[in-house]
């Protein structure tokens, strides 16, 4: 099961979520991301969050119409989104997207992207923002990247290091390379040849791919 987590950040173009969402996924509003689901007229499958950002009419317009709505105290410890998280792998997603989850207040992006990256989360987790997906790599670990040739890749540590960095079908290789943390050197590759992939020994490693060529 795919579950589709809206996220209380900014969605420059709801045709693109429209696009994206499937009829079989199980959507997940946290929070004021329920609005996001709203508007391209979905009803999300469960509701989490404290409900601080999201309209009493709207809560009571989806009790109304039988949706569960988890509500957490406003003083909780985690976020509505790495709440919004443990419900998914709670209802048995083996597949999760993140929307909404970038854009905004900068410190709820930041935190978004690192919740992804904050543990070894049991199934896939990505962050779909337009035409552009990132998800974490931990070593030992191999990641294949799907997309036209000319789209955009990107490899940033977010460990202090990340060992035995190997690309296949980029422009610009790298064999058993080492990244540290704050390096640069893995901005903005090339997918030349797909189905790409990047494998690494150890580290954690944030790969973006754009899903568009580049007009470079």
């Amino acid at each position: 099961m795919r579950a589709v987590i809206a996220v209380n950040g900014k969605i420059d173009d709801y045709a693109d979520l429209a696009r994206l969402l499937r009829p079989d996924d199980y959507l997940i509003g946290a929070d004021g991301g329920t609005l996001h689901l709203l508007t391209v007229d979905r009803w999300p499958n469960v509701v989490v969050g404290d409900l601080d950002s999201l309209p009493s009419e709207t809560v009571a317009s989806l009790l109304a119409a039988a949706v569960p709505v988890e509500r957490h105290k406003p003083d909780k410890d985690q976020t509505d989104l790495e709440l919004a998280l443990e419900r998914a792998l709670q209802d048995g997603a083996s597949e999760i997207v993140l929307v909404g989850a970038l854009g905004g207040r900068l410190d709820q992006t930041l935190a978004n992207l690192l919740i992804v990256a904050q543990r070894d989360w049991p199934v896939s987790v990505r962050v779909v923002e337009g035409d552009q997906v990132a998800e974490v790599l931990r070593g030992p670990g191999r990641l294949i990247l799907h997309g036209p040739a000319g789209s955009i890749v990107s490899a940033i540590p977010l460990s202090a290091a990340v060992v035995g960095i190997t690309y296949s079908g980029l422009e610009y290789p790298l064999q058993d390379a080492t990244l540290h943390f704050g390096s640069t050197r893995g901005v903005s590759n090339i997918l030349a040849a797909p189905p790409a992939s990047i494998r690494i020994d150890s580290g954690i490693l944030l790969v973006t791919h754009s899903l568009q060529a580049s007009a470079q």
